[in-house]
């Protein structure tokens, strides 16, 4: 057997070695023992302990074992169990804070554009019964202030619809119209004495007599959309605010806080209070925090762009604006249209209701009764833009709203993005090996885990019950579905609140005219020329009247068919002939 004989000299530099070896390994188990962990300094961690405005007095000078801790790791710490308690509700309150900040934006916008926008509509309504009062007032003088009250309740009424009430745009416009015609049938035929039951008939079959022309039906679709759509906007403004309000007040459960604690303070029990969490660590975080907040997306984003769509609609076909300043100057056109065919209107009236009584002898009126200063009505046009007290005009508050409903869009998704962002509470995307990875300092292994309350279910920062979706979410959820609706319905010109009542009304339904001169130039929006029907369908939901007469007369002679007068048979020439010493006499009384 072959005998092998080591040198001397290697084999003393292998006994080197191997001492060397033995002796790191000896200083590595003494420098990780108990003994030496314990002699390491926490004077950073009480600085910043200090600095948040806690007291050090419990705060460790030099590391101490862990087992004491139930949301850290069980390692050497600088924290005391008090520490660790106190640090906890910090990072609730942190996170918070953090969310608070980051909704801010859409608090402040929704806020702030439903006050602007609610003073906006309601001074447009204040300054659309000013400017009829003083058109009517110049026009027909004492005969205008005597019946003031008919106009005044109209506005009333839009007051009311604007602000929520229960009250049908088509019943409203269509009691107006009703104690109007009856006000301007008996001025128009002063040499009758009428009582109430007649005005009564003749209000009843008015859509038959269409007295006013065409035009109760033009203002009834241009002052319905407007102020639908006005309405629902402000409405929707609100809903926004609300549900920002009630998402953003919400409460940590003790897995997010455990979580929280974990990336955010215990590397300030490590030793390391200035090791920020890795961003993917954040991110898991967040996302198992602000699960439910995740699900709001779809329907969220559902009623940004409603929102949008009617804000566009309100400068554009649905204008309010022109909406409400075209009411007197269309109440005005059908005074007028009323006058001119004042023959027409009343044989029709005394065939179905029979003749009424002759009046009294009546006294001449004085000039300035009789309307001699009339003036000609004065409206803005499109160029003018006029800015109300309000102190801006609806083109720039709409565009100041869009450019702030578009940055909204997937804001509860994205917000644990945003919130991992903020250099003061997560470590820069591009530094991944030198933070806080929930043990110590270094990469961030596990995946980042999807959105929403389902995705959690692998989260291996924060355990979430996916089983058990909660309440309020879904309340939330419902909330916004509801105003989305009514935003949608507003966009085709319907009331949710009436649609069953009104279908087909001109609050919405199947009435979808519209005209050149309802909406001026408007580039785009300038709608086509829409000759209206021959027989326009009667507007739906009249308020019921004290007594409701069947008139006989009228059904016996005019059940199916429409009377002509004498005067519509007659060539146009000698009809306008004719008519011009009845206006002479007759366009005076509402001067």
């Amino acid at each position: 057997m072959e005998t092998i004989i080591m040198d001397p000299q290697l084999l003393l530099s292998s006994r080197r070695r191997l001492l060397l070896l033995l002796s790191s390994v000896a200083a590595l188990s003494v420098a990780r023992s108990p003994a030496a962990a314990a002699g390491r300094s926490c004077a950073d961690t009480r600085q910043v302990y200090s600095e948040k405005g806690y007291s050090t007095n419990n705060a460790p000078v030099t590391q101490i074992s862990g087992e004491h801790l139930r949301l850290c790791p069980q390692d050497y710490t600088c924290c005391s169990s008090q520490m660790e308690e106190t640090l906890g509700l910090q990072s609730e309150r942190d996170f918070l804070k953090a969310i608070e900040e980051n909704s801010q934006f859409l608090l402040t916008t929704f806020t702030q554009r439903h006050r602007r926008f609610d003073e906006f509509f309601r001074e447009l309504i204040d300054l659309s019964e000013k400017s009829m009062n003083q058109m009517f007032t110049k026009t027909y003088g004492l005969l205008f202030t005597q019946n003031a009250h008919i106009f005044q309740e109209l506005f009333v009424e839009l007051r009311r619809y604007y602000s929520g009430s229960s009250v049908s745009l088509a019943e409203v416009l269509s009691d107006f119209w009703s104690r109007l015609v009856e006000r301007v049938f008996s001025l128009v035929n002063p040499q009758y004495q009428f009582s109430e039951d007649y005005l009564e008939c003749v209000s009843k079959h008015a859509e038959q007599l269409q007295p006013f022309g065409d035009v109760p039906r033009k203002l009834r679709v241009q002052v319905s959309r407007a102020f639908i759509a006005a309405r629902s906007l402000s409405q929707g403004l609100a809903t926004g605010r609300d549900i920002v309000n009630k998402a953003t007040k919400l409460t940590a459960d003790p897995e997010c806080v455990r979580g929280l604690m974990r990336q955010w303070y215990c590397p300030l029990c490590r030793g390391m209070p200035y090791l920020q969490p890795c961003h993917p660590l954040c991110l898991n975080v967040m996302k198992g925090c602000l699960a439910n907040q995740a699900d709001l997306d779809t329907e969220w984003n559902n009623f940004i762009d409603a929102l949008y769509l009617v804000s566009e609609k309100l400068e554009g076909p649905f204008n309010v604006e022109l909406a409400a300043e075209s009411i007197a100057v269309k109440v005005s056109e059908a005074i007028m249209y009323m006058q001119e065919n004042s023959v027409s209107v009343s044989t029709k009236v005394f065939q179905g209701c029979g003749t009424p009584r002759p009046s009294p002898a009546r006294s001449k009126r004085s000039p300035k009764e009789s309307g001699g200063n009339r003036r000609p009505f004065r409206t803005y046009t499109p160029e003018e833009k006029p800015t109300t007290a309000a102190g801006t005009n609806l083109d720039r508050l709409v565009t100041e709203l869009k450019e702030r409903l578009r940055p909204m869009t997937g804001f509860w998704v994205s917000l644990p993005q945003t919130i991992c962002n903020d250099e003061k509470l997560a470590a820069d995307v591009t530094i991944s090996d030198r933070c806080w990875n929930g043990q110590t300092r270094g990469r961030y292994l596990p995946d980042v885990t999807g959105d929403g309350l389902v995705s959690q279910i692998n989260n291996p920062e924060v355990e979430v019950d996916i089983s058990r979706p909660d309440v309020r979410t879904r309340q939330l959820i419902m909330e916004l579905r509801v105003a989305t609706n009514k935003l949608k319905h507003a966009l085709s010109g319907q009331d949710m609140d009436f649609m069953d009542s009104e279908e087909g009304s001109g609050s919405g339904g199947e009435d979808h005219e519209r005209y050149n001169d309802d909406w001026p130039d408007y580039g785009p929006y300038s709608p086509p020329h829409s000759k209206p029907p021959q027989n326009p369908p009667p507007s739906a939901g009249k308020s019921p009247r004290a007594r409701d007469k069947n008139g006989p007369k009228w059904n016996r002679n005019n059940s199916n068919t429409r009377v002509p007068s004498a005067a519509s048979l007659l060539p146009f020439p000698l009809v306008l002939l004719l008519s011009l010493p009845l206006m002479v006499v007759v366009a005076p009384m509402w001067r």
